[in-house]
C-alpha cells in the first residue's frame, strides 16, 4: 500500500503515489540545473511543466486515478532526460536525443509571424505550405466566391486558438515537445528579442513611430472626414426633401382652415372634421397646426440645409428664441384645448324606446333600410360623421352610425328597442343630446322599414351619435332581411349570420342559433331538411348536411316487408364538379 499525494503541475490538479512524486520531482530538479545557465529559465520550466501537465492528464484515464511510476517514466521517455540535452552558447546541440517527431501538428494562430491575425500562416504550418499561398487562396475566394473566404477568414479567426506557450509553438510546426526543443525555442526568442534591442537606434526609431503614427492618423481621420462628409450630405438632402415637403402640405391645409369662412357654402373644407371638433373655429385651429407643426419642420428644414450647405448663416438667437417661444405658446394652447374636448366626451347619454311587433306566427317578418336620396343615392355608402345641409339649407350632423343587432326573447311576441347615443360634459347633457337625434322608422304590417342614417342640429356638435336597434325574435319565428342590411348588421354571427347574396332567404329562429331555410348549401354552415312522404307503400326521410365542409345526403324508405333501405350519398364539389359517392344498405327489422 502505497502513500498518495495531491499535486499541482502546470495549473492542473494529480493524484500521484509518493515514489512516483519523489522520481518526479528529482527528474524537475534535474532539469532546473541543467538549465543554471539558460537565460529565460523560469519560461523555459513554466513550458515543460505544462508539457508534462498535459502527457499525465493523458495517461488519466478517470478522475480517480492515480499517477505511479510506469505513468511517470512514460512522460520521461517523451520528454527526455536533461542530461541528454546540452545547448552551448552558440546554440547547437552537444548531445541530441534519439527521440524521432511524429509529424503531427496541431492548428494554431501565429501570431507572431502573421501579418493580420495570424489564421494564414497557422494554416500554412498545419498543412506545411507557405503561407502565402493560403493567403492567395483567400483572396480567390473573396473575389470569385462572393466574399465567402472574407467570412470563412473571421470563422477561423474564432476558431482557432493562438500560440501562445512555447510547447503551443512546438505544436503548431509538428517538432517535438522535448526538453531540448523548449529551452532552444526560449533561447531563440530571447536572443532574438535581445538583438532587436541592442542594434535598435531609438531616436530614429522614435521618429518613425511618430511619423508613422502621424501619417497613419491623419490618413484615417481623413478617411472618416471624408466618409462622415458624404453621409452628411445625403442625411441633409434626404432631410430638405422629407421636411419641404411636409411643410408645405401643413402649410396648405392650415391655410384653408384659415380661410375656411371666406369660402363658399358647402365647400369641402366646411365639411371636415378636426381633433377639436367645431367649438373652436376652424381658422384658429388652422393658426394653431400651422405654428405648432410648422416651426419644428422649419428648424428640421434648416439642420438639412446646414448640412448640405456648410458656409450657411444662421438665422440668428433672437430669431430663433421668438420661434420657440411661439411654438410653445402655441402648443400650450393646443394642449389645453385638446383637454377641452376630451372632457365633453367623458359621459354617456342614452334614449330609450321599446316598440312591439304585431306579426302572425305564421307570418313572415320582413327587415329593411333605406336610405335618404338627399343625401346619398346609395344605400350602402357609409359615413360616420359628415357636417352638410338639409332639404332646408340647414346645417346638420348627417351620420350613418345605425346598427342592428337580432337576439332571441322567451316572449311570445317579437318587438325592438332603438337606443340612442351620444357623449357629452355631464350625464344630462349627454342625454338630452341623444333626445336631439333625429331617427326615424316605420311598422307596416308584418315589415319594418329602418333609416340607414341619424339627423341632428350643427349645434349639437359631434359626440359620438349613434343610434343602435335591439331586434327580439321569439323561437320558431320565420324572417327576411334584406341585403341592404349587410353595413348595418351587428349581430353575433355565432347566433345570426346574414348572408348577402339574396334578399329573399328565410330564416327560422331555433334554440341556440338562427338558421337560413332556403340559402344555397354551399353558403349554410349548417342546413338540415326532413322530408316526410307517408302513404301505403312506404315510408321516407331525407335529410342533408354539411360536415366539414363536405355535403352528406341520407335517405331512409321502409316498405311493406319490413325491411329498411338506407341510401348515403357524399358530394364533393371540384373544379366546379360535383363528385357524388353512393352507398345503399337494406336491413330487415325483426
Amino acid at each position: 500500500m502505497n502513500k498518495t499525494v495531491n499535486i499541482n503541475i502546470g495549473g492542473l490538479f494529480f493524484h500521484i503515489d509518493e515514489d512516483a512524486y519523489q522520481k518526479l520531482s528529482r527528474y524537475f530538479d534535474a532539469i532546473k540545473r541543467s538549465l543554471s545557465n539558460s537565460s529565460g529559465k523560469e519560461e523555459i520550466m513554466k513550458d515543460i511543466e505544462m508539457r508534462v501537465a498535459e502527457l499525465l492528464t493523458e495517461k488519466q484515464k478517470s478522475d480517480k486515478h492515480v499517477i505511479n511510476l510506469k505513468d511517470v517514466d512514460e512522460v520521461v521517455t517523451i520528454m527526455g532526460q536533461p542530461e541528454d540535452y546540452r545547448i552551448d552558447d552558440e546554440g547547437t546541440e552537444t548531445n541530441a536525443s534519439n527521440y524521432t517527431s511524429t509529424g503531427r501538428r496541431k492548428l494554431y494562430r501565429d501570431k507572431d509571424n502573421g501579418t493580420f491575425a495570424g489564421v494564414c500562416t497557422g494554416l500554412g504550418h498545419f498543412f506545411g505550405v507557405e503561407s502565402v499561398w493560403i493567403k492567395i487562396f483567400f483572396i480567390l475566394t473573396v473575389v470569385f466566391g462572393y466574399g465567402f473566404g472574407l467570412v470563412a477568414y473571421f470563422v477561423l479567426w474564432i476558431a482557432m486558438p493562438k500560440a501562445i506557450t512555447t510547447t503551443e509553438k512546438l505544436e503548431m510546426t509538428g517538432e517535438p515537445v522535448t526538453i531540448s526543443n523548449i529551452e532552444k525555442k526560449v533561447r531563440e526568442e530571447f536572443e532574438s528579442v535581445s538583438n532587436k534591442i541592442k542594434n535598435v537606434d531609438y531616436d530614429k526609431v522614435g521618429n518613425q513611430i511618430k511619423s508613422v503614427s502621424e501619417s497613419a492618423s491623419d490618413k484615417i481621420g481623413a478617411i472618416f472626414s471624408s466618409i462622415f462628409g458624404i453621409l452628411a450630405k445625403v442625411l441633409g438632402a434626404f432631410i430638405i426633401i422629407f421636411s419641404s415637403f411636409t411643410l408645405l402640405a401643413i402649410c396648405i391645409a392650415c391655410v384653408f382652415l384659415i380661410f375656411t369662412s371666406s369660402l363658399p357654402d358647402n365647400a369641402v373644407f366646411n365639411h371636415i372634421q378636426t381633433p377639436f371638433d367645431l367649438d373652436t373655429p376652424l381658422w384658429i385651429q388652422g393658426v394653431l397646426f400651422l405654428l405648432a407643426f410648422g416651426i419644428p419642420l422649419f428648424f428640421i428644414l434648416l439642420l438639412g440645409l446646414k448640412l448640405l450647405i456648410s458656409n450657411m448663416k444662421s438665422i440668428g438667437n433672437i430669431g430663433k428664441y421668438s420661434l420657440l417661444a411661439i411654438w410653445i405658446i402655441a402648443v400650450g394652447v393646443l394642449i389645453s384645448l385638446g383637454v377641452n374636448e376630451f372632457s365633453k366626451l367623458a359621459f354617456e347619454g342614452k334614449e330609450i324606446k321599446k316598440e312591439t311587433i304585431l306579426i302572425s306566427p305564421k307570418d313572415t317578418l320582413s327587415i329593411k333600410f333605406k336610405n335618404n336620396d338627399y343625401y346619398t343615392k346609395n344605400v350602402n355608402v357609409y359615413k360616420e360623421l359628415w357636417r352638410t345641409q338639409d332639404e332646408n339649407n340647414r346645417e346638420v350632423i348627417y351620420s350613418n352610425n345605425v346598427s342592428i343587432e337580432i337576439m332571441k326573447t322567451d316572449e311570445a311576441t317579437p318587438y325592438f328597442v332603438v337606443e340612442k347615443l351620444a357623449y357629452g360634459k355631464s350625464v344630462n347633457e349627454a342625454k338630452n343630446r341623444a333626445e336631439k337625434i333625429k331617427y326615424n322608422y316605420k311598422v307596416i304590417n308584418n315589415q319594418l322599414i329602418f333609416d340607414n342614417y341619424i339627423i341632428t342640429e350643427i349645434a349639437n356638435k359631434f359626440r359620438k351619435q349613434e343610434v343602435i336597434i335591439y331586434l327580439y325574435l321569439p323561437k320558431d319565428l320565420l324572417f327576411k332581411i334584406d341585403s341592404s342590411a349587410r353595413e348595418y348588421d351587428r349581430s353575433d354571427n355565432s347566433f345570426f349570420n346574414l348572408h348577402f347574396s339574396s334578399s329573399d332567404y328565410v330564416y327560422k329562429v331555433g334554440d341556440s342559433q338562427v338558421k337560413c331555410l332556403t340559402c344555397p348549401v354551399s353558403e349554410n354552415e349548417y342546413y338540415d331538411v326532413e322530408i316526410n312522404d307517408n302513404d301505403t307503400s312506404a315510408d321516407s326521410t331525407a335529410t342533408l348536411k354539411i360536415e366539414n365542409g363536405i355535403i352528406v345526403k341520407k335517405t331512409s324508405t321502409s316498405n311493406d316487408e319490413g325491411k329498411t333501405t338506407v341510401k348515403k350519398e357524399v358530394i364533393l364539389n371540384v373544379n366546379g364538379k360535383d363528385i357524388i359517392t353512393k352507398e345503399t344498405k337494406t336491413t330487415k327489422s325483426n
